[in-house]
């Protein structure tokens, strides 16, 4: 017999009443159904101390929940969500059961509804992730998450210098420019559409554009040329003072932090806020490198985990989704000895045990004090500030 919608509706009219089961009978039937499952964690595999922790968490998991984790390496997020789309498509079981994701591909699945969910609020742990001092943990460059992601680690755009050699670091993109011109040939950042070096110039849209208000919302060109004339204007200005003249661009952010631990640059740039406390930590960088955020805010993101559609461990990819949200494994994550990773949890409610696990001491190079986090442009930005980056000053 086939049942109809009205049917099924009907149907539940006629049942005898139950009464929903609580929150936590919910959840520990979740985590029944999840053990001997095995969840395929499709995320970037590019990073040693990334590639450990995943495999701590998967020899916790197996311990504490009966669950298998395999870290499925991915060298770009897209692979996994072309797969999942193939797949859908041809009505298979997937090869995915959760996805390291963000942005552009986030979007992608959301629209092209190939995302399992709403999830997040079911986790016991979302409780704890800070939504309101972090808002970029509900929403993902621009796009609302509305519960198909799990919030996960945090980014924030930061500069990094040594202490010693620019002992007042420029506070705003205007101050950067006077740096610049009384250092000529000292700073540079990498050539769009290097990540961070795209970064760079939104951070520089943000803080010359007459109406931020319009980076949430998706632009056209027409729209983007006239918005972005104050940006370029000001790279305009900035450029003939950067490292050879601005007329060539390191191709990487690994390679402008290589030219600051040489002494040819005086400042460096990361989307980690505490990457310069790593580099103290493995002795790439003196203990006297300082980090900062600029006073008014710096282009900031969360990064999540998601469940494909046609997951075949849903339940379990909840509970990894769980674990990774608890403040053993984001305090584990945060240590600058392991990953360092910025937290998406609220400290003021955890408990006083449970906030002591993120006590790391003042270490050298760390942020002394986080700006707030200026919320990602809207997708459509990104590729129209490339491209006109690269037809401007590419060549």
């Amino acid at each position: 017999m086939t049942l109809t919608r009205r049917g099924f509706a009907s149907l539940v009219a006629m049942a005898p009443f139950l009464p929903p089961a609580s929150a936590e009978e919910g959840w520990a039937a979740i985590e029944k159904q999840a053990k001997g499952q095995t969840v395929h964690f499709n995320a970037w595999g590019g990073s040693p101390q990334v590639n450990d922790y995943i495999a701590w968490a998967g020899a916790e998991l197996r311990k504490r929940h009966g669950i298998t984790l395999e870290h499925v390496k991915l060298t770009d997020t897209a692979e996994a969500v072309r797969r999942v789309r193939d797949e859908v498509k041809a009505g298979k079981d997937g090869s995915a059961d959760l996805i390291w994701i963000n942005g552009q591909n986030f979007h992608v699945m959301k629209e092209e509804q190939l995302l399992h969910g709403p999830f997040t609020e079911d986790l016991p742990n979302f409780a704890l992730v800070d939504t309101d001092g972090k808002p970029t943990t509900l929403v993902d460059f621009a796009e609302g998450t509305e519960g198909f992601e799990s919030p996960w680690g945090m980014a924030q755009l930061t500069f990094f210098a040594d202490g010693a050699r620019l002992a007042a670091p420029p506070m705003s993109m205007m101050e950067l420019l006077d740096l610049a011109r009384d250092e000529p040939g000292r700073i540079t950042y990498p050539a769009p559409p290097d990540f961070h070096g795209t970064t760079f110039v939104k951070q520089a849209l943000a803080e010359t554009m007459a109406d931020r208000a319009q980076l949430p919302l998706a632009i056209g060109k027409a729209e983007f040329i006239e918005a972005s004339k104050p940006l370029f204007d000001y790279l305009d200005r900035l450029h003939p003072h950067l490292w050879r003249d601005g007329k060539q661009f390191p191709q990487s952010q690994a390679q402008v932090t290589q030219m600051l631990a040489d002494g040819e640059l005086l400042m460096g740039l990361t989307f980690n806020p505490n990457e310069a406390a790593n580099l103290v930590e493995n002795g790439t960088l003196p203990k006297t490198a300082i980090s900062w955020q600029n006073r008014g805010g710096s282009i900031g993101n969360t990064h999540f985990v998601a469940i494909p559609i046609n997951s075949r461990s849903r339940a379990a990819a909840q509970v990894v989704a769980n674990f990774l949200l608890s403040p053993e494994a984001q305090s584990r994550k945060a240590n600058l000895r392991i990953w360092g990773d910025p937290t998406v949890l609220d400290l003021d409610k955890l408990t006083p045990a449970d906030r002591a696990l993120f006590a790391d001491g003042d270490a050298p190079g760390a942020v002394k004090a986080p700006a707030r986090a200026i919320p990602e442009p809207h997708g459509s930005w990104a590729p129209l500030i490339e491209a006109a980056w690269l037809e401007r000053y590419g060549a």
